[in-house]
């Protein structure tokens, strides 16, 4: 047996085997058995290929996703990665795995509560446990903009190279785990958190599931997918996979460091008119709109018709905290459970008409901070979306008199 397991063809045809027996209705347990005892390593892109073999041979994608869980996690730790490159900061693997990694600190705080209901209920107290438990539920949907960068940006890249079996698997286990955390989230809405019975049994049928889900996945991308397209892609195309990256959004983390691989050019965006943005009134650059936007004396975060965070300004002085993983991501998702009906009550007023703005004030840390909604229409009234305005009135406030001459006061400029 040796001679077959110490050559390519001889380890892909002894997995295709197994494979193969899986869906023949041998015992899945047998065959992880015999999968362990037989590979001690397998490149990973043997892996992808057996995949791509079999479907063009006829076994059906759904028959492959069927039977993906269980031969991935017999290979779990028996992939070589030795071959696969190192990428820097910034680039589209490396925020893809450190994603992962913030993913995995959301499932490990969610297995800890999983073992502690009853000494939870005790401690917190069962509404605390159960918003903790929905407040994580609510961060691991943020996996569906990961999801969506592999699906939308990276997988028409490994189609253009004739690989187009794997990434159709691993598109259903995505729409698995969406709907698992779907089911999540839907039966933490409806269970009584008063009930700890209840809430067990939730855990056990639909939450510890759907976790295992996510961590299932981070194992066959780091292992299988993101090694592979490693050798496939080359760093044009990862660059254009980055610069489209912002469309769909980060999850759970904000790259901190600007990818530039060498030897590309890097071009700016494209436009109507030589370059410009062009509106009725105007037009502008883009690092002419970005440096309007961005001294404007307010914070500004657009919701679009979908309820999607689209953009926010990065002015010097920011009233509240935003970061680049919260775009793409629906805005109930960014609220605390305790407020969500307010933002669904706004944005149903805006999207019915029966509203055109939303003001609170509130005292924050000694500072006196207004909040206003704004809906934004089309010409034609067509709802586009929300937008979120936020000013530190502080100072203002305390204004008296007038200012008629010119006074730059503490910029050192003119008295």
């Amino acid at each position: 047996m040796s001679e077959l397991i110490n050559n390519s063809s001889g380890r892909k045809e002894l997995l295709k085997h197994m494979i193969l027996e899986l869906h023949e209705g041998r015992a899945p347990e047998e065959i992880k058995k015999r999968l362990v005892e037989l590979m001690a390593k397998i490149p990973y892109g043997e892996v992808v290929e057996v995949e791509q073999e079999l479907i063009s041979e006829g076994l059906p994608e759904t028959e492959v996703l069927r039977l993906c869980d269980v031969h991935t996690q017999a290979l779990e730790g028996r992939i070589d990665l030795s071959g696969m490159r190192i990428v820097p900061p910034g680039h589209p693997v490396d925020t893809f795995k450190r994603e992962n990694r913030e993913l995995e600190a959301v499932v490990k705080k969610l297995n800890e509560l999983f073992d502690k209901v009853e000494e939870l209920y005790a401690g917190i107290g069962p509404v605390a446990y159960y918003n903790k438990l929905k407040a994580l539920f609510n961060s691991l949907m943020d996996v569906d903009k990961h999801y969506r960068r592999k699906e939308n940006l990276l997988f028409p890249f490994l189609e253009k190279y004739g690989i187009t079996g794997p990434p159709k698997v691993m598109w259903g286990k995505h729409d698995e785990t969406r709907a698992l955390l779907k089911n999540a989230l839907e039966s933490l809405s409806s269970a009584s958190y008063n009930d700890p019975d209840q809430v067990k049994f939730i855990i056990d049928v639909h939450l510890k599931p759907a976790a295992k889900a996510v961590t299932d996945m981070i194992m066959k991308e780091e292992e299988i997918l993101l090694p592979m397209t490693m050798d496939k892609l080359n760093d044009t195309e990862w660059y254009d996979i980055y610069r489209q990256t912002n469309e769909i959004g980060y999850c759970l983390y904000d790259p901190v460091v600007e990818w530039k691989p060498g030897g590309i050019k890097l071009g700016g965006t494209s436009s109507a008119d030589d370059g410009n943005i062009i509106l009725p009134s105007g037009k502008f650059s883009v690092d002419e709109l970005l440096a309007v936007l961005n001294a404007l004396p307010v914070d500004l975060t657009f919701v679009d018709r979908n309820d999607k965070v689209k953009y926010f300004s990065q002015g010097k002085e920011r009233v509240f905290d935003r970061n680049r993983a919260i775009l793409g991501r629906d805005v109930r998702m960014c609220h605390p459970p305790s407020s969500v009906h307010i933002v669904d009550k706004i944005i149903s007023d805006f999207r019915s008409g029966h509203s055109e703005s939303a003001p609170f004030w509130i005292q924050m840390q000694g500072k006196f901070i207004h909040i206003e909604y704004f809906a934004l229409r089309s010409d034609t009234g067509e709802y586009l979306g929300t937008l979120e305005v936020s000013q530190d009135l502080t100072a203002k406030r305390k204004l008296e008199n007038e200012q008629r001459i010119l006074n730059y006061g503490n910029s050192g400029m003119a008295q």
